[in-house]
């Protein structure tokens, strides 16, 4: 991105806790201006400006960016944090909690993009990182849906870093692995259905699935492999942070047949 000689400016989505919010607190060591969002930014209390924000919300959407840069005069950097976990057998979630997840984890991030995107014309280029996951490069049992909103951000992406060439913006994605956050208790869990033919693996699954969430790595992990694609004169389109089995899972993937890969995911899960 177009070097600046005065610290440059931050625009971090979903940064009242977990990722975001380690994110800024690192950011704010390392004398970035930082500006982080939250849809209710009166119930935090942190070290950075917290501006209202609510991603599903067009208008949320304008109004932030336009804060920011009344205050800061630009945004030089937008990290795309904001999301939601949500899980369950695809069959029994409920299609507005699908619809949810997509405005929050997809729609809403390409909506932030669009409106921060002409102010980042304006002085003369900037990044977008996307905060994605490795969930979103494989289909995983009982988080189908997370993992297709997450990946269609990683394909979007993609797509977009061709057509923002000409104007000196650059986009990445960073997909984590398993982090120490309070995700776990803030994503949507469809029920555990009692006779549904769902109940023990998906029960099984979910208790799995929030033990590897309280096993996670400290976010601080994040905030350094953000800091350093910010310091990159050229970022990739793709960057992993996360244990090294779950890096190499994506890796697996692209070289093993469908169905042994398939054996293996239904081998960590229990299945």
């Amino acid at each position: 991105m177009k070097e600046s000689k005065s610290p440059k400016v931050v625009f971090i989505t979903g940064a009242s806790s977990g990722i975001g919010k380690a994110i800024a607190d690192f950011l704010i060591s390392k004398d970035f201006i930082v500006y982080g969002t939250s849809r209710n930014p009166q119930k935090y209390s942190v070290d950075f400006p917290l501006v209202a924000l609510d991603v599903t919300k067009p208008e949320s959407i304008k109004n932030a960016v336009s804060e920011v840069v009344s205050k800061a005069g630009r945004i030089d950097v937008l990290v795309n944090n904001a999301g939601v976990g949500i899980t369950g057998p695809i069959e029994e979630t409920p299609d507005e909690e699908i619809k949810k997840a997509f405005d929050t984890n997809y729609f809403g991030p390409i909506n932030v993009i669009k409106a921060v995107l002409p102010e980042m014309r304006k002085v003369g280029g900037g990044l977008v990182i996307n905060i994605t996951s490795i969930a979103g490069y494989m289909g995983l049992p009982y988080r189908g849906i997370y993992s297709a909103s997450k990946g269609a951000l990683e394909l979007t992406t993609e797509a977009f870093r061709m057509e923002l060439r000409d104007f000196n913006i650059q986009m990445t994605n960073v997909a984590p692995g398993d982090f120490a956050t309070n995700i776990a208790a803030g994503r949507y869990h469809a029920p555990v259905i009692e006779g549904s033919p769902y109940e023990k693996p998906y029960g099984n699954t979910l208790k799995l699935m929030n033990q590897h969430v309280d096993e996670g790595q400290d976010p601080k992990q994040m905030a350094e492999a953000v800091y350093g694609i910010i310091k990159e004169k050229n970022p990739k389109g793709h960057y992993k942070v996360g244990e090294p089995m779950q890096k190499f899972s994506v890796a697996l993937k692209r070289v093993l047949p469908d169905k042994l890969y398939e054996r293996l995911l239904l081998k960590h899960y229990k299945l």
